[in-house]
């Protein structure tokens, strides 16, 4: 029987919780009971063994970011509209490590769910990306464009990667600017 208050969603929870504080390796079955005060093993009854939990969790932190993305777009385009998007992205990467790096990956073949949420944050980047006249299948290799040098940015920032001692905030503005005149070059 599972346990009163016990369910999939505040597994979820503290999964993220640990994932943010210790990093997504730190998410197992063992420590997520740990800190819920429960066996391990009754973790099953919410939650498909760790692959399952740390899809949940990819879900979870898709569908966060999405909405942080949604949010800085809204009521913007073109360069002002990049630029609010990179620097929500950039700061939900920083505020929520694990979460962040639970939505690298790509959904599995046959994860309708999980597919679907991803298709709604690439729907945001293409919308901005529409401001330039970029559309179809040259939208979705500019989106990649975009996601590298931003989750590159990030990744190196988060692991303390950028050791001299320069303004990161200048160094992100350089990158925008870099993505907009690349993208500005698509129309011609």
């Amino acid at each position: 029987m599972p346990r009163q208050g016990l369910d999939s969603g505040r597994v979820v929870e503290e999964a993220a919780r640990i994932a943010d504080a210790d990093g997504l390796d730190a998410v197992t079955l063992a420590r997520v009971a740990q800190a819920l005060g429960v066996r391990a093993p009754s973790l099953y009854n919410h939650v498909d063994g760790r692959a399952g939990l740390l899809r949940l969790l990819s879900l979870l932190g898709i569908e966060e970011l999405t909405e942080a993305l949604r949010d800085a777009a809204m009521g913007r385009s073109g360069a002002e509209a990049l630029a609010a998007i990179a620097g929500s992205y950039r700061a939900y990467a920083l505020a929520h490590p694990g979460r962040y790096a639970a939505t690298v990956r790509a959904p599995a073949p046959g994860d309708e769910r999980l597919a679907a949420a991803a298709q709604r944050a690439l729907d945001v980047i293409v919308a901005v990306l529409a401001a330039w006249g970029i559309a179809g299948e040259e939208a979705l290799h500019r989106v990649r464009v975009v996601r590298s040098a931003l989750h590159g940015f990030v990744s190196l920032e988060a692991a303390g990667g950028f050791g001299l001692p320069l303004d990161l905030d200048r160094s992100f503005e350089l990158l925008l600017a870099t993505l907009v005149a690349g993208l500005e070059g698509a129309r011609q």
